[in-house]
């Protein structure tokens, strides 16, 4: 898989490098290994070198926490909006509505009822899970009138991690590689702002 170089400043937080994401993010000892040598590596030539050895898995947990929390949680809504079919049962839509919601107009509402709705969906779902991606994106993990509980500061990666792995593996396993390498370029769209949610 070749990444494109036209990756957005956004794509990884300047202040942490690839190999220290790598580590946060819990990557693999086979992925760490790519890491070997004395020349630092961009997180685009990383993220590269991960999909050609086709670890999926890790690609995910690294593009998930290089991204912004905002774009991390579209990638995960893309995911699992796929994932869900022309007709997701009820409990699906509403969810994958209310991440929508959070993404469009990333509220305090919004995002509290991001989490009722993927709780109702299930945490164990694509959906489910990108809701909860989008509650822990800020603000309190508290009732509202209770001292401030903030989250910290890879929790919403760690659930888009959960969500677009599901996505791939949660029906018809055997396409996985292939669902993945989709997702993976979707991250990688996002990553460059060509595909964001629409403004309007």
């Amino acid at each position: 898989m070749t990444v494109p170089t036209s990756v957005a400043p956004t794509y990884a937080p300047p202040t942490r490098s690839t190999a220290e994401l790598s580590m946060i993010a819990g990557l693999s000892e086979d992925a760490q290994k790519l890491l070997g040598g004395d020349e630092p590596v961009s997180p685009r030539d990383f993220l590269g070198q991960l999909m050609d050895k086709e670890l999926h898995i890790d690609a995910v947990k690294f593009l998930a926490h290089a991204l912004p929390r905002r774009e991390a949680v579209w990638w995960a809504w893309v995911c699992a909006r796929k994932a869900s079919g022309p007709e997701p049962a009820t409990p699906i839509q509403h969810a994958l509505d209310a991440a929508e919601r959070w993404i469009v107009q990333p509220t305090d509402e919004h995002r509290r009822q991001a989490l009722a709705f993927g709780e109702a969906a299930e945490f164990g779902t694509a959906a489910g899970c990108a809701c909860l991606a989008a509650f822990m994106s800020g603000g309190s993990l508290g009732p509202p009138d209770t001292p401030p509980v903030p989250p910290g500061e890879f929790m919403t990666a760690k659930a888009v991690s959960g969500s677009v792995t599901l996505a791939a593996v949660a029906t018809e396993p055997d396409t996985a590689p292939q669902k993945f390498g989709e997702f993976m370029k979707l991250g990688i769209e996002v990553a460059e702002r060509t595909r964001l949610w629409p403004t309007s």
